[in-house]
């Protein structure tokens, strides 16, 4: 016990400075790791720390829908509550005319476990009905606070996510209502997936459009080809020309 005096005489001398500076250290440690983890704003996929992934969202506006299964986010933590959208400095950018809004400083959303007809790009011709597809998510989430359940980021730095919004007075899964309204089908390629836990949901829902023949399940008897049938498609005719010597653009 005797090995034990000056410890008790240096906390005896000192107590009145120690206490306060462990109260310090613990305060401004947990300001840290609030912030951090909390109120920091995420401006784009790669500021995203990979213990976000599959155990976090972020909560922010859609500003900009450029296709018909992806969007861009302007990450506002905390919302209104923090001073998001009336708060001088804390200003959030507006949706544009056409949805064709800010794009700066977003994060770039891919809708998880469901695939929209390809719209026009790298080349490619737009597959029929991309343009009701693309007007159908504008007009859904254009504008609109959104949360989305991060997954992981793809090769495109997007971020495969989940997306809830709030709808009339519930809180709606967009790749299910895309489902439900026959604007997309389930992701069909056999790597990179993500459902979370709504893979059956999402196939039931995707059954359902179909035999009520709505939104693109109307051209079912036409000829009908699905987003990940067309895209593969596409691949292969750009192999095809690539192989007979006509340029192909990459992608």
């Amino acid at each position: 016990m005797a090995a034990l005096d000056p410890l008790r005489t240096l906390w005896d001398d000192n107590k009145a400075l120690i206490l306060p500076t462990l109260t310090l250290t613990t305060a401004a440690l947990g300001a840290a790791y609030l912030y951090r983890n909390h109120l920091r704003r995420i401006p784009d996929a790669a500021s995203i720390y990979p213990s976000f992934f599959r155990r976090r969202s972020i909560y922010g506006r859609v500003t900009s829908v450029g296709d018909g299964d992806g969007f861009r986010l302007y990450h506002t933590p905390g919302g209104r509550c923090l001073g998001w959208g009336w708060l001088p400095g804390r200003e959030v950018p507006v949706a544009g005319p056409g949805g064709r809004g800010a794009v700066r400083d977003t994060l770039h959303v891919r809708i998880a476990g469901v695939d929209a007809p390809e719209g026009a790009h790298f080349g490619r011709a737009a597959q029929p009905y991309a343009d009701k597809a693309l007007a159908w998510l504008r007009e859904y989430l254009l504008g609109r606070n959104v949360r989305v359940y991060v997954y992981r980021r793809d090769q495109y730095e997007r971020v495969v996510a989940s997306v809830k919004v709030w709808r009339g007075f519930r809180r709606r899964d967009v790749g299910l209502e895309m489902l439900e309204a026959g604007m997309a089908t389930v992701y069909e390629a056999k790597t990179g997936a993500e459902f979370g836990k709504l893979e059956e949901v999402y196939r039931l829902a995707e059954w359902r459009a179909r035999k009520a023949r709505r939104g693109m399940w109307k051209q079912a008897k036409i000829n009908f080809v699905s987003p990940g049938q067309y895209k593969r498609a596409q691949k292969e005719a750009e192999t095809m020309k690539g192989a007979a010597g006509t340029p192909v653009v990459k992608v």
